[in-house]
C-alpha cells in the first residue's frame, strides 16, 4: 500500500541530524539508528470504551488463556476492583498452567504504587525488583507458593521528581497486543483500549526488551515453541485486512525544563511521538479532534492555533477538574486555565481574520471552527455506579483518517518529562470506527464550552 504522507514527513523530521543527537543520552533510543524500523503494521481488534475495570475485564479472557507469557507494563498499581479481577485471572492462568505442567512467565511492570514509594525508589534506570516476600503487603498480590503455575517477575521504575513511565500495555504469547489507557487502579475514569494483531506486537516486545528487560529479560529465555510462532507472527499478517501504523515510544526526561511566564514556551523533547504529533497538527488539511485527560501543554496549544488560523476545524474534549494539583505542579497551570487561554486567543485570531479581508470577496481566510467541551458524567457518581467521573482517554484523529492512541496527554508532564508511548493508525474505515464508537459511548458526557460561530 502507498505510504501515507505524514509518515514521510514524520520519517524526514526524526532522521533530522540535531533530532538523532538530542536522543543519544535516552533510554531507550534503539530506534535512532533507523527511524523507519519504526513502521510497522496491524490488524486492530476490538475497541473498547468504559471504566478501567470494564476495559480490563474485556482483557482477561486473553491473559487466562495465555499458554507461555504474560507482559503487563502499566503506570499506575493499586488496590482495586481491577486489580481483584487481575488476581483471579491469575490464579485460573496457574491452575491452567499446572494443568498443562508447563509454566507461563509473567512479567509485571509499573512505575507508582504510592508517595512513599516514589519518594525512597531507585533514580537508576535498572529500577528496582519487588521481592516476592513483599507481594502480598505492597502490591496485594497473593503470595508465590499461591501461583505456583507461574514464573512471575515484578518490576518497578521511577525517576524523581516527575519522571513516571507511563505507557501501559499487555501482550500475550506474543501474538496479541493490547493498548489501553487505563492503570491497574481504581479509578472509575472514560477510558479505552484497542486489540492488536500482526507485526506490530514486536514493536511492542522490543520496547519493553529495551527498557524493562534492558534487552537481557534477566536471563529469561524464550521458549522454542513460541520462538518460532513469535517467529512466523512477526513476518506474516494474521489478516489480509492490514492498517499502517507507526509505533511512537517517548523515553522520559528528568529535567523539567520550566520556563518563565514571560518566556517563550521550551521546546519539548524531540520524541517519536512528539514529532509525529506536532508534524500530524502542522500538517492537518481539514479537522482535528482530540480527546485528552489535561491540555496544559503550551507547544500543542500552539499547534491548534496555527491549526485554526488555516483553516483546520480542532474539536477538543478534556476534563474539567482532573489531577488539578499535579497539573499545578508540574505545568504551573490548569486545563481549565488553558482552556479559557485557547478560546482568548482564538477569538482574537478570529477577529484578526475578519479584519483582513476583500471588499467584495470576503475574508481572504477562513478561521477554522473550535469546539472546547468537558467530560461529565451522565448521572452523579457513587460508590454503586459503573458511570466513569473523568476521562482519560488518550485520543488523537487528523482528517478523519489517521489516529493516534497510547499514553500520552496533551499535558506538559507527557510532553516534557513522562515515558510515553503511542501508536499512529493510517486508515480512514479505522479512523470513521474509532469515532463512530466514541460518539456512541460520549452521548450524554460532553458539557460543552465553547463553539465558534462559522
Amino acid at each position: 500500500m502507498p505510504e501515507h504522507l505524514l509518515i514521510t514527513d514524520f520519517l524526514h523530521a526524526a532522521s533530522d541530524p540535531e533530532t538523532i543527537e538530542s536522543q543519544r543520552l535516552d533510554k531507550p533510543n534503539y530506534w535512532t539508528a533507523d527511524p523507519s524500523s519504526l513502521l510497522t503494521a496491524c490488524t486492530p481488534g476490538r475497541f473498547d470504551l468504559g471504566t478501567g475495570e470494564d476495559i480490563y475485564a474485556s482483557i482477561l479472557p486473553a491473559i487466562e488463556a495465555a499458554e507461555y507469557e504474560i507482559i503487563l507494563v502499566t503506570c499506575f498499581w493499586a488496590r482495586s476492583r481491577t486489580l481483584d479481577r487481575l488476581i483471579d485471572s491469575l490464579r485460573k492462568l496457574s491452575a491452567s498452567a499446572i494443568a498443562r505442567k508447563r509454566k507461563v512467565d509473567v512479567r509485571i511492570c509499573f512505575s507508582s504504587s504510592s508517595l512513599w514509594q516514589k519518594l525512597f525508589h531507585t533514580t537508576s534506570l535498572d529500577g528496582s525488583i519487588v521481592p516476592a516476600s513483599r507481594w502480598p503487603c505492597q502490591l496485594g498480590l497473593p503470595a508465590k507458593i499461591e501461583l505456583p503455575g507461574l514464573d512471575l517477575e515484578i518490576k518497578s521504575i521511577f525517576v524523581l521528581p516527575f519522571s513516571v513511565m507511563h505507557p501501559k500495555f499487555i501482550v500475550v504469547d506474543r501474538e496479541v497486543a493490547f493498548l489501553p489507557s487505563c492503570n491497574v487502579s481504581w479509578e472509575d475514569w472514560f477510558e479505552g483500549c484497542i486489540e492488536l494483531r500482526g507485526s506490530i506486537v514486536a514493536q511492542f516486545v522490543r520496547f519493553w526488551q529495551a527498557f524493562w528487560a534492558d534487552d537481557q529479560s534477566n536471563g529469561y529465555i524464550l521458549p522454542r515453541d513460541l520462538s518460532q510462532r513469535v517467529g512466523d507472527s512477526y513476518g506474516s499478517p494474521h489478516d489480509i485486512d492490514q492498517t499502517q501504523a507507526l509505533f511512537l515510544p517517548s523515553p522520559h526526561h528528568r529535567h523539567p525544563r520550566f520556563s518563565f511566564s514571560w518566556q517563550a514556551a521550551v521546546t519539548p523533547p524531540p520524541t517519536p511521538l512528539n514529532v509525529f504529533l506536532l508534524t500530524a497538527l502542522s500538517n492537518a488539511e481539514r479537522s482535528i479532534f482530540m480527546q485528552t485527560p489535561n491540555l496544559t501543554a503550551q507547544t500543542v496549544i500552539a499547534a491548534l492555533l496555527a491549526a485554526v488560523e488555516r483553516g483546520v476545524d480542532v474539536r477538543i474534549v478534556t476534563s474539567e477538574k482532573l489531577m488539578r494539583l499535579e497539573q499545578m505542579v508540574t505545568a504551573g497551570t490548569t486545563t481549565a486555565r488553558c482552556v479559557q487561554q485557547l478560546i482568548a486567543r482564538y477569538k482574537s485570531v478570529d477577529r484578526q481574520h475578519g479584519d483582513d479581508h476583500d471588499l467584495e470577496a470576503g475574508p481572504l481566510l477562513r478561521t477554522g471552527q473550535l469546539s472546547l467541551s468537558y467530560y461529565t458524567p451522565r448521572s452523579a457518581a457513587d460508590a454503586e455506579s459503573n458511570e466513569p467521573v473523568q476521562s482519560h482517554l488518550k485520543l488523537t484523529v487528523i482528517d478523519n483518517e489517521v489516529v493516534v492512541l497510547g499514553s500520552g496527554n496533551m499535558d506538559r508532564a507527557s510532553w516534557y518529562n513522562s515515558q510515553e508511548l503511542g501508536v499512529a493508525f493510517f486508515s480512514c474505515d479505522f479512523a470513521t470506527r474509532v469515532t463512530e464508537d466514541l460518539r456512541v459511548a460520549m452521548k450524554g458526557r460532553e458539557k460543552l464550552m465553547f463553539v465558534s460561530q462559522r
